[in-house]
């Protein structure tokens, strides 16, 4: 029976194993102090708005696992209340393989990662493809992104964490690099002008 909502993760095989790797303790402290969270909360509301892209993981019946990455503009994954998220789907390569798993099982995975300030969050839960609700369309879609929305994903949490941020490299967006790209590339341009320059000044 489940006592924590970290035990959505934490089976009794993970269990015994971390007693054997000698992390059970850590994490029975964690589990009584409350253990993970299992409604959205004012900092994570914050970090869905900053971010433009996510992996959701879904399996079919017989348990085989599909990851697909969704992107689209800052805080496309939007909250809908405390327990649920939202998202629209917009039109890929049409595989529909998360489609086809989620008919058949419900249960998916988030993973969201901030490259920039080395931060990640995983959530549990389960997902809901919704078609035909133009009112949840339009309160999910983003006029200023081209991607054709074709229905809305619902994904209804259970339970999340936040991850250390150890062994993440940071990247950043090429929108944040492209700037300072720019200005790099025109200061270089006024050094080349000013050697031109003063090597004219020395053969004169």
């Amino acid at each position: 029976m489940t006592r924590y909502s970290s035990d959505i993760a934490f089976t009794p095989v993970v269990k015994a194993i971390q007693s054997s790797k000698g992390s059970r303790q850590s994490y029975a402290k964690m589990e009584a102090r409350g253990s993970w969270q299992t409604a959205v909360t004012p900092d994570l509301e914050v970090f869905l708005a900053e971010l433009d892209m996510f992996y959701l993981g879904t399996a079919n019946a017989q348990g085989q696992p599909y990851i697909q990455y969704r992107g689209g503009s800052p805080g496309f994954l939007k909250v809908i209340d405390k327990r649920t998220l939202g998202f629209a789907d917009f039109r890929g390569n049409r595989q529909y393989i998360t489609l086809g798993n989620l008919s058949e099982n419900p249960k998916a995975f988030i993973f969201l990662i901030d490259y920039i300030n080395r931060r990640r969050v995983k959530l549990w839960g389960s997902a809901e493809v919704v078609e035909g609700n133009m009112e949840l369309q339009r309160r999910l879609q983003d006029p200023e992104y081209p991607g054709q929305v074709e229905r809305v994903v619902l994904f209804h949490i259970e339970a999340w964490d936040i991850n250390c941020p150890q062994h993440i490299h940071k990247r950043f967006p090429q929108t944040m690099v492209t700037g300072v790209i720019e200005d790099l590339q025109k200061r270089i341009h006024e050094l080349e002008d000013q050697v031109r320059s003063l090597q004219r000044d020395d053969r004169r």
